[in-house]
């Protein structure tokens, strides 16, 4: 592939020598999915995926089956999966249950989730932020003492499908709650993609006032195809973790016609193009991409993917 020299950026443009990609396709990816899709090929694309450089996968879930059935064999991915060392195998948690089944599935980390807008925390959880936040703190403290990793995931950071606008001021709030609790990590979700890049880059350096920067994430779904340009956008201002899924595979039953997160592939060229370090192999996940979009019989959704099938064949 043709690569874009860093000597070709615009002067002044800050970029990270490296970013970590949190791969989320298993679990934000598959749970969108209305049939059923075999616990079989969930394990065997977590093993395709950890082949590939990935430091991160988002690999199952542990909320009640009554909510969210695709997700119901969670402790069977967990346990079946093979363990590559330096892996971080993350799953969702919503309360001490959730939990204490993770713990057995000896998960890495713990990803508990919150939101910037009330409507949606309403909508989603059934609670408010504030309980959300009280609710969270067992599980928190419980993470901790077990010595796993605890992230926080906050959705909709740029936009809410029930609310509209979505201030920076209740995002910094979200950031500090979590912030609060002790988590590892904290992601900014833009849930139903319509952030853009002069609104993502502002609301990241205004969260790194109160965070970390190191220890931010992007969560980018691509609705109106604003992901990649929101993800340069959000490096410019020193931001070198991202969320996505192979394939694009996703959506979310919260937000009507909200898509999966960006494209695991179409981020890996871009960043390749950059010449920044993920240490992810494209090919292997390019494969993977092919493997789940045909074991689903649906399109795949990453350009960068079917275009580089297309060239192979």
């Amino acid at each position: 592939m043709d690569e874009i020299q860093m000597a070709d950026l615009p002067r002044g443009a800050a970029l990270p020598g490296q970013v970590k990609i949190v791969e989320v396709g298993p679990r934000d990816g598959l749970q969108a999915e209305k049939d059923e899709v075999p616990t079989d090929i969930k394990i065997e694309l977590v093993n395709r995926l950890s082949g590939s450089g990935l430091s991160n996968i988002e690999a199952a879930s542990f909320v009640s089956p009554k909510w969210v059935p695709q997700m119901a064999d969670g402790a069977r991915v967990m346990t079946a999966i093979e363990r590559r060392p330096g892996v971080t195998y993350s799953a969702l948690v919503p309360n001490q249950r959730g939990l204490e089944s993770a713990l057995e599935s000896k998960v890495d980390e713990a990803v508990i989730f919150g939101a910037a807008s009330e409507a949606f925390s309403q909508r989603n959880i059934n609670c408010s932020i504030a309980e959300a936040s009280d609710r969270f703190s067992l599980v928190a403290r419980a993470a901790k003492d077990a010595g796993i990793r605890l992230r926080g995931s906050i959705s909709c950071c740029f936009g809410c499908p029930y609310q509209g606008a979505v201030s920076q001021d209740s995002v910094l709030d979200a950031v500090r709650r979590f912030a609060d609790l002790g988590c590892d990590e904290i992601d900014l979700a833009d849930t139903i993609g319509v952030g853009t890049a002069m609104q993502v880059a502002s609301v990241v350096e205004e969260a790194a006032r109160v965070f970390p920067m190191e220890r931010l994430s992007g969560h980018f779904h691509d609705t109106y195809g604003q992901a990649l340009a929101n993800i340069f956008a959000a490096m410019q201002v020193g931001m070198n973790i991202f969320h996505s899924s192979v394939a694009g595979l996703g959506g979310c039953p919260y937000a009507k016609g909200a898509t999966g997160n960006v494209a695991t592939e179409d981020v890996l060229y871009l960043l390749n193009g950059l010449g920044i370090e993920t240490g992810i192999d494209i090919h292997t996940i390019v494969a993977a991409g092919d493997f789940i979009s045909r074991a689903l019989g649906k399109p795949n959704g990453s350009r960068v993917g079917r275009a580089l099938l297309a060239k192979a064949t």
